[in-house]
């Protein structure tokens, strides 16, 4: 009996270990950001690596979020004033946006109503796309910066702690 509940224990925490793992492996600053290909509001897949060589933030939203709604003025000011910059390994800043929204008629009004003029992508999964697992999405709104390879230079910094990370990486 002893042996059957320490198999069990040794089974059952293994499990969780992996599945902990699994979450957070290549979610960590320096690793490569895990793809992600979605469709915009006219039906168009977008995937993330279609953004190679240019400055990439992933802005993980929704509009159902009121801290997310109130970033993407900001986020403006950002993308007008940097999208055009040359950096470190690449040309061009863009905001990568990914809508947890549930609704398609809620992600489009709230894509015009709020001007965003960068990529918008959705699977209108709400929390159960996969991309919420995959990034360990626990609370919007939530970002990482990425360099023109990829690669996770950033996370969750917003205001003016994101625009210091962007000049950080001007040529």
């Amino acid at each position: 009996m002893r042996k059957l509940i320490l198999l069990v224990a040794i089974v059952l925490s293994g499990s969780y270990f992996l599945n902990a793992f699994a979450q957070k492996q290549g979610l960590e600053i320096g690793d490569k950001a895990p793809e992600i290909a979605f469709p915009s509001p006219e039906g168009n897949t977008v995937a993330l690596s279609s953004l190679k060589n240019k400055l990439v933030l992933i802005d993980f939203w929704g509009t159902w979020c009121a801290p997310c709604v109130k970033e993407q003025p900001e986020l403006a000011k950002l993308y007008k004033k940097y999208k055009n910059t040359s950096f470190r390994n690449g040309k061009g800043f863009e905001i990568y946006g990914v809508s947890l929204d549930a609704k398609e008629e809620n992600w489009k009004n709230g894509i015009k109503t709020l001007n965003i003029s960068w990529i918008q992508v959705s699977d209108l999964k709400f929390w159960r796309s996969p991309v919420a697992k995959t990034y360990n999405i626990q609370e919007l709104p939530y970002n990482l910066l990425l360099n023109g390879n990829g690669t996770i230079l950033a996370k969750n910094l917003h205001g003016s702690e994101l625009e210091k990370m962007i000049i950080r990486f001007m040529k």
